[in-house]
């Protein structure tokens, strides 16, 4: 009888014994059909990211499968209907912060970052170094100097009015190709930068300020024409139809070194990245809605491999090292630390000078 009762116990102890390892197996490495599905929207420009496998894999070893649909930034935070999501992901802090104040959660996290850039060509920077307006940032890396792109744009200077352009002479404005300011996150960080050199190098904070740049700043946008509402869309303009549809184009850093990273991504020998001086960081800023969806933004926070991933799509990343090595390891001609770096405005001011340039598109 003893015995009987040491072979069922025994029998007891190793079925524990198995379900614990494969409960444990199942934390590390939930099998795709299991895990958990978790709803987010996103900015357009981390779709890759989301839908690698490297990235579904990594996601799956912590039981979830992250699922996503993308919108611009400032549609997410203004116009999506977010019920149906466990957590939204914009690409700045501003559009999370309306999100936040809305749904009254204080939970945010940032787990990269980029900083605004512009899409452009050799001969392009040739002929805008030549009048004035790039030169070489502390690093030796061309920039654009904001003062005096603003100072043409002011005059309403077309390409063919620049002294000695042989390269470029369309007869068309010499302005930046943005997004739509009324849903797109890229174009609001546009506004941040231009607000600050306009207003004589100060972030914008008063409402006396707000009036008397509007009629500036909306005329950088209106002047524009047609806009898109994501930044992929100026983007891929600008890697399918060149230099006569886009010969500067607004863009995140990230999507042109993610592009670079692949190898075979579209970014061809006459093509070149200018930073803005000053330029902004865009702050990708996930706000959860669910306690799944707070799982999603403590992995992308905390977990080393989502993170070397990020940057391998050309996010700089809150452990500064996975960004430096991958450049480094692909010999990218990119500065690891950028000094030019200014604020947005506050949330208020930003959405009054956003929405004020919206209604001049009625």
């Amino acid at each position: 009888m003893k015995r009987r009762l040491s072979i069922v116990l025994a029998a007891v102890l190793l079925v524990a014994v198995v379900v614990v390892i494969v409960l444990d197996r199942q934390g590390e490495d939930t099998p795709a059909g299991n895990a958990l599905v978790v709803r987010g929207v996103i900015g357009s420009e981390k779709l890759a990211f989301f839908h690698d496998q490297r990235v579904a894999d990594a996601f799956a070893k912590h039981g979830l499968r992250v699922e996503v649909d993308s919108a611009g930034s400032r549609q997410i935070a203004t116009t999506v209907d977010l019920n149906k999501y466990e957590f939204v992901f914009p690409s700045s802090s501003p559009a999370a912060q309306r999100v936040q104040r809305d749904r009254k959660i204080t939970t945010g996290y940032t787990p990269f970052q980029s900083p605004m850039a512009v899409a452009t060509f050799d001969p392009i920077v040739q002929l805008l170094t030549v009048n004035g307006l790039v030169r070489k940032g502390p690093g030796g890396e061309p920039v654009l100097d904001v003062g005096k792109y603003l100072e043409s744009a002011k005059a309403g200077t077309r390409w063919d009015q620049l002294p000695g352009n042989t390269a470029f002479p369309a007869r068309k404005n010499m302005l930046i190709t943005t997004t739509d300011p009324r849903d797109s996150n890229s174009a609001s960080m546009y506004l941040a930068i231009m607000s600050f050199v306009a207003n004589g190098n100060a972030v914008v904070t008063t409402e006396e300020a707000e009036n008397r740049l509007l009629p500036q700043l909306t005329k950088l946008f209106l002047d524009q024409g047609y806009t898109q509402n994501s930044t992929e869309g100026p983007f891929e303009d600008y890697l399918a139809a060149g230099m006569g549809k886009t010969p500067l184009a607004l863009i995140y850093e990230s999507q042109y070194l993610d592009r670079q990273l692949r190898g075979d991504g579209g970014i061809r020998p006459e093509m070149r990245m200018l930073y803005t001086a000053p330029t902004i960081f865009s702050k990708h800023t996930l706000v959860p809605l669910s306690p799944n969806g707070d799982r999603v933004g403590q992995l992308l926070t905390t977990d080393p491999e989502l993170g070397r991933l990020a940057a391998t799509f050309g996010f700089r990343t809150n452990d500064a090292r996975y960004f430096t090595q991958v450049v480094t390891e692909h010999k990218l001609a990119v500065p690891t630390d950028l000094v030019d770096i200014v604020e947005p405005p506050s949330f208020e001011t930003l959405e009054r000078l956003l929405d004020a340039i919206g209604r001049q598109y009625r």
